[in-house]
């Protein structure tokens, strides 16, 4: 039973490889603007390509737990998200309210998908 770490910081691993399975650590975008719209393509945006670098892709995602700064913005980020999750292909899904790390973070994603 093999783990793999990848990119790790010393503090964490930006991606874990166990069982066909791909863990990505939160991601955010605060560099990506500073509205929620701006900041939740960014964050996809870096789901989709850590996703294609490590062998999954938006299609196998199992699940997703998505941290809002404020919950009165949680339809400003589903608009996005919406027009980004495959139809078909919807994963499991929790959607919170947390303080950031950073307070320019407006939205955190963690992903978990299956490696194809």
């Amino acid at each position: 039973m093999e783990i793999k770490r990848f990119e790790g910081t010393g503090r964490m691993s930006r991606v874990v490889e166990h069982n066909n399975t791909i863990y990505l650590c939160g991601q955010t975008a605060k560099l990506d603007g500073d509205t929620m719209k701006l900041q939740t393509l960014g964050v996809l945006k870096k789901i989709d390509d850590l996703l294609e670098k490590y062998g999954s892709s938006r299609e196998h995602i199992l699940s997703v737990t998505i941290y809002l700064k404020d919950m009165s913005m949680f339809q400003e980020m589903n608009e996005v998200w919406d027009s980004w999750v495959i139809d078909g292909f919807e994963p499991a899904r929790a959607t919170v309210e947390a303080s950031m790390a950073r307070k320019e973070i407006l939205v955190e994603m963690s992903v978990i998908a299956a490696k194809i």
